[in-house]
């Protein structure tokens, strides 16, 4: 078997492990993965605030300054974690944002500056968002010699631009001009879907590497007896239930799921659960008190352990994006969904890489993105179809096949 040389690695991104939604959920895993083949990791991050916008215990009483934390394994790899005080706002906007990102910028840059008069890191691996994360992997780079690696998650400048979060001519001129800075700079820029990667490769007019998101298709599998699960979960046996598990936030356009409750309450085995959390939640709780809906509930975020049997009790599980974000963010959730083997609704257009993807293997149900009338017909369709056998298992294949950790980060392991 070809051995790997064990590297020296410098990681950039403020969403890490615990977070176990998002971004931070790969970042964790991609590093713990790689410090347990051997190779020695250094992670800049914050203090574990997504989704709940605000730091976590037991973190929040060293939120104000830095922290390290260590981990060894029988490898002889090492992880060392260094966490970087972030100011985290409670109701994020666009401007908001930007101080988040500059403020982890700043903090992260005393580390980096330190960082150079000690051993040199063979690769530096910045996540985007945030974008300009990418430009402390060039600084890095440039004083030291290393190898910069630009891994993009979302494409930060578009979507905000996309939703008008940002809407000054002049501002976004800058942004673009800095990213391309970034990937004139970088010797490797990746991401994570088809679509965002032909977007892309038209800006950095350079390939780039397709370094997809994964799940633990051990950790997550299909559970036979899944009418039993749901009186785990207070429901009845007979209810169907329509699920949304994920962050709660504006640019999911969640609201669209209250108006299908509202169109289907006449159908009482239909019950619809919004799960997890975010800035958006409270807006929808009293949305949902005003239009007086006793099928929809809200429950938080489930623990890791019960994780895998909270998703095999969904009927039907519901991954919606607003028209203009389908090409841009490839939903962190629908990859455990697949591992689960769970039926899935996705908004999505046909233009979109999402669509194309779902469609090509038929493990999904796919309505056209902000429109409502298409997302309540297919959420009936669902109920009423009893032959969805197929789908489930399809999409069960697909994530053994192309979503296991092991495959994903062992081809990502031979670039560096």
């Amino acid at each position: 078997m070809e051995q790997t040389t064990k590297k020296n690695l410098l990681f950039i991104g403020y969403n890490f492990s615990p977070e176990l939604t998002g971004i931070g959920k790969y970042s964790g895993e991609m590093m713990h993965w790689l410090a347990a083949q051997g190779h020695k990791c250094t992670v800049l991050t914050a203090y574990p605030y997504y989704p709940y916008w605000k730091v976590q215990e037991p973190f929040r009483n060293n939120r104000f300054w830095y922290k390290k934390e260590e981990k060894s394994y029988p490898s002889g790899g090492k992880l060392t974690i260094i966490r970087c005080p972030m100011y985290v706002p409670t109701n994020p906007s666009g401007a908001k944002r930007m101080l988040l990102d500059t403020s982890f910028s700043t903090a992260a840059s005393a580390v980096i500056f330190a960082k150079l008069f000690q051993k040199k890191y063979d690769w530096v691996i910045s996540i985007a968002p945030s974008f300009q994360f990418g430009l402390l992997g060039v600084f890095y780079k440039k004083i030291k010699g290393a190898k910069h690696l630009h891994h993009i998650q979302d494409l930060q400048i578009e979507a905000a631009q996309d939703l008008g979060l940002i809407k000054s001519p002049r501002l976004l001129k800058l942004l673009y001009g800095t990213e391309r800075f970034i990937f004139k700079h970088t010797d490797v820029v990746s991401s994570i879907s088809d679509g965002m990667i032909e977007r892309i490769e038209r800006k950095a007019k350079k390939p780039l590497l397709f370094f997809p998101n994964w799940t633990d298709t051990k950790s997550f599998y299909p559970i036979e007896d899944k009418t039993g699960l749901k009186e785990q979960f207070g429901f009845k046996r007979s209810d169907y239930v329509v699920l949304y598990s994920g962050a709660i936030g504006e640019k999911q356009g969640l609201e669209a799921i209250l108006q299908a409750a509202e169109s289907l309450k006449t159908k009482q085995a239909i019950q619809f659960v919004i799960c997890g959390t975010g800035p958006y939640k409270e807006k929808l709780i009293a949305m949902t008190q005003k239009m007086n809906l006793t099928n929809v509930h809200f429950l938080p975020l489930q623990p890791m352990e019960a994780f895998n049997a909270f998703l095999n009790m969904a009927d039907l599980h519901l991954v919606i994006q607003k028209e203009k974000a389908s090409d841009l963010v490839m939903p962190s959730k629908l990859t455990t969904i697949l591992a689960v083997g769970g039926l899935s609704l996705i908004t999505a257009n046909p233009s979109a890489s999402l669509h194309k993807l779902v469609s090509k293997y038929n493990m999904g149900i796919l309505v056209a993105a902000e429109n409502q009338n298409a997302l309540n017909d297919g959420i009936l369709k669902a109920y009423e179809d009893t032959n969805t056998q197929k789908m489930t298992d399809a999409a069960r294949a697909y994530a053994q096949e192309f979503l296991a950790i092991e495959n994903i980060m062992t081809a990502f392991e031979k670039q560096l």
